[in-house]
């Protein structure tokens, strides 16, 4: 199995967080968000991994360096390629073209989700929908009464289905996804100005590509600041009972924790209500302030401050009485 990820986009609706870090590594629950993706993928799968490719801007070494320690954690052979020009995302995909051989796994890398991973491999092609009221801002597809897609619509004005397709799809035949993918372009066909997935879908269903829909529980969107923390607030909710949330060597004095909660490796909490639904990064402390519902990255010193609904980045300094705030990577406040 190969794993696909395009995720070159800036995510310049979660500046400034963005600035300094591609939105799929922002941690939820502790963990990148890409990291989370592919832990949900992997779960219903048995077999191995063999590599995840991932389509980016020109995010750095450093940040290379970090997606390639991901796939490594997972047993799998990082690949890095890049795409320049948000064509979209059947052109981002095709940046990839190397790695598209045998069994493939596209995911999109901006939203989490709840679901049940289980499939069959011998499929042609598995397609993950969640049901929604409004079709308009999303790829549609209608299928069945066996749950084989009959026909894929992109964003339609009109309704045509509540099936949403979620940004996850498996490929037995990654070789033959490469090919439309190259012909689509080479041909210049275009959707709304971009080259899209669900055109390439259409034409390999039409050949004769039979896809299965399946559903997934919950999709939980990580686009801006507000979705960040109502996404880490879910998946707290979710693994707390799966993973250990709280680092053995976390330091507490005179300290409240409400669970669920995250509280990372070197942490410090001092004279303070932390909880529910907080996240802490590592080597973060935290001084005679009461924070719930919030994410607050590695290596900040949050001292004499009332946080809801907060989010506040790497190495930041903030003492003050604000309670939402929203606050990038290296960033100083003091009242």
């Amino acid at each position: 199995m190969r794993i696909i990820i395009p995720m070159a986009g800036r995510g310049t609706r979660l500046r400034p967080h963005t600035l300094t870090l591609p939105k799929p590594l922002i941690p939820i629950a502790g963990k990148p968000m890409v990291q989370r993706i592919v832990e949900d993928l992997t779960s219903g799968y048995s077999g191995e991994v063999e590599e995840i490719a991932y389509i980016i801007g020109d995010f750095g070494k450093e940040v290379e360096q970090q997606l390639t320690d991901i796939a490594a954690s997972f047993g799998a052979k990082a690949s890095i390629y890049y795409q320049d020009k948000p064509l979209g995302v059947a052109h981002a995909i095709g940046c990839a073209a190397p790695s598209l051989k045998g069994n493939v796994f596209l995911a999109f890398s901006d939203t989490l989700f709840k679901a049940d991973f289980h499939f069959d491999l011998n499929e042609d092609g598995v397609i993950w929908v969640k049901k929604v009221e409004d079709p308009s801002s999303f790829g549609m597809v209608k299928t069945d009464d066996q749950g084989y897609i009959t026909a894929f619509v992109e964003k339609s004005p009109v309704f045509v289905s509540d099936q949403a397709i979620v940004g996850l799809y498996y490929v037995r035949d990654g070789e033959y996804l490469r090919s439309e993918i190259e012909r689509l372009i080479r041909e210049d066909i275009k959707d709304k100005g971009e080259y899209q997935i669900t055109s390439v879908l259409e034409n390999m269903k039409a050949q004769g590509t039979r896809f299965k829909a399946a559903p997934i529980e919950e999709w939980l969107d990580c686009g801006n600041k507000q979705n960040i923390i109502d996404t880490n607030k879910r998946m707290l909710e979710i693994k707390t009972t799966t993973e250990q949330l709280i680092a053995p060597d976390a330091v507490f004095e005179n300290a409240t924790i409400i669970e669920p909660c995250y509280i990372g490796s070197g942490a410090r909490i001092v004279n303070s209500v932390v909880g529910p639904h907080v996240s802490v990064g590592a080597n973060t402390r935290i001084e005679n302030t009461i924070v719930r519902n919030s994410v607050i990255q590695d290596d900040a010193v949050v001292q004499k401050a009332i946080l809801s609904d907060a989010m506040i980045g790497n190495h930041v300094r903030y003492t003050g009485r604000f309670s939402d705030v929203s606050i990038g990577d290296y960033s100083s406040f003091s009242e």
